[in-house]
């Protein structure tokens, strides 16, 4: 398993940005002691978010990330989010919506072997990144075919958000903004109007998390438009116990083929003639 550090000069956020990508190109095969994926071989690839406070470490140091996507021969991009929920910002230069629904899928297609196709590209995330991948997921459907959001942060949409304080500054006015398309609801129905292909949608909240009940109502609305939602509610809170059970299951459901064995670090062929 590759796993490497990237940084790049972004035209969105224009500034130099780090992320970390999870290449499954180095599996070797028992016998013949060659690679196993030949030139020319293009990965399934999944975009996948952190939360709030969290940056591109979060998922390989808080998730058993790297062994789920080794098993299913899929690479993995993750982009550093700051605070911004993903979203592009009235302020210049913090287009986060655009670096991660346009320019992150072009640029790491460009630099690695990642499927261009669109039943091949998926995006996810928690909580923060929940919020961003359900709503850039919805807006940028073209490219994306599934979209994960576990204990998505989408309570600041609803009228007894307590918490506003905290996104005023992305969405400016946030009673506006939930009547454009930063909103998930409102991006679903402009896809809707649009014709635009429709994504599957996993999601998935415990049932001790405070945004369990505003990720139920995100559920149902999604299901009255005609969304196609797999929903997991397990016992858990918003934690990291609960995202590692998540991301397995999310990659589960995806439409992976069985990955091939091959030697690595976890995974040696031990025989008499190698003790």
């Amino acid at each position: 398993m590759a796993l490497l550090q990237v940084n790049y000069l972004s035209k969105a956020l224009f500034r130099t940005v780090p992320l970390n990508v999870i290449l499954p190109v180095d599996k070797i095969d028992f016998v013949s002691l060659s690679y196993k994926n030949k030139a020319g071989y293009k990965f399934k690839t999944l975009y996948l978010l952190h939360g709030l406070l969290g940056n591109y470490t979060d998922w390989v140091s808080g998730t058993r990330i790297q062994r789920w996507a080794e098993e299913k021969d899929l690479a993995v991009v993750m982009p550093s989010g700051d605070n911004a929920f993903y979203v592009n910002s009235h302020i210049r230069y913090n287009d986060y919506a655009t670096f991660i629904g346009k320019e992150l899928v072009e640029v790491t297609r460009m630099m690695f072997p990642l499927s261009d196709k669109r039943e091949d590209t998926y995006i996810a995330g928690l909580s923060m990144g929940g919020y961003g991948a359900v709503r850039n997921g919805i807006v940028y459907s073209d490219t994306f075919s599934h979209i994960g959001g576990f204990s998505s942060a989408v309570h600041h949409f609803e009228k007894d958000d307590k918490e506003r304080f905290m996104v005023e500054s992305l969405f400016a006015d946030l009673d506006k903004a939930k009547k454009t398309n930063v909103n998930p609801g409102i991006a679903f129905e402009e896809l809707i109007s649009e014709k635009r292909p429709q994504p599957r949608f996993y999601l998935s909240c415990g049932t001790e998390d405070g945004l369990y009940d505003a990720n139920i109502r995100l559920r149902d609305n999604l299901i009255r438009n005609g969304a196609d939602v797999t929903w997991n509610e397990e016992k858990g809170g918003h934690d990291w116990d609960f995202w590692d059970s998540q991301i397995k299951k999310f990659i589960d459901w995806l439409p992976l083929e069985e990955a091939q064995n091959g030697l690595g670090s976890g995974n040696v062929k031990i025989t008499d003639q190698s003790l």
